[in-house]
């Protein structure tokens, strides 16, 4: 398949699995680096201001460690750095990945035949250039009941543990009951894809 950037390199800056693959469905050829960040450390009030926030310290953590590594050449080619973050928003709290058994079961337990608001960030980083574009969008999320002995089993499948708000759209356990998005389905997955096509061309 011909790939839509022979001529500039991206650099995803993460390892999620779904962000890889909606790279991927774009058309584009990638290279996966991750940032070690404290993301408990930065804190924002409204979750549009914390997920640029920490797309953005994603990416200096990234960009510090090419430079670390050697600057890039001279003759390279314009290189894009994607980075991006996603929170749920459920009842006006903010709600990142869980950190217990206990939190990610009263998590998907409040989702049931409830809804919850999902706001992601895209920032693009032109290293060659030193700019940055960024924005976010935000998606709904309407469930119907979920039984119990689904949600043990998205708890005991450890799935829950990766994502924001212990919340994977595109799970076979989860899918079935998912009444309907409001906005787009990658958004919720993690990468908007409007949102990244729109800064890729901002960036170049």
């Amino acid at each position: 398949m011909a790939t839509k950037n022979p001529s500039f390199k991206i650099i995803l800056g993460s390892s999620s699995k779904a962000r890889k693959q909606i790279l991927t469905e774009m058309g584009y050829e990638f290279t996966i680096m991750t940032a070690d960040i404290d993301e408990q450390s930065i804190r924002r009030e409204k979750p549009e201001d914390l997920v640029v926030t920490l797309a953005e310290a994603k990416a200096d953590a990234i960009v510090q460690r090419l430079l670390t590594d050697g600057p890039l050449e001279a003759d390279a080619s314009t290189t894009l750095l994607i980075t991006a973050d996603t929170v749920v928003v459920y009842r006006g709290t903010i709600r990142e990945k869980p950190t217990s058994e206990k939190e990610a079961r009263e998590f998907v337990k409040g989702y049931s035949g409830s809804h919850a608001a999902v706001v992601g960030s895209v920032v693009v980083t032109n290293l060659v250039t030193g700019k940055r574009y960024g924005g976010w969008e935000s998606a709904e999320v309407y469930f119907l009941e979920i039984p119990d002995e689904v949600i043990d089993n998205l708890i005991d499948d450890g799935v829950t543990f990766n994502v924001a708000g212990g919340l994977m759209l595109e799970h076979p356990l989860t899918l079935p009951f998912v009444d309907a998005v409001i906005g787009s389905t990658d958004t919720v997955m993690g990468l908007s894809k409007a949102l990244t096509e729109k800064l890729i061309m901002e960036a170049l």
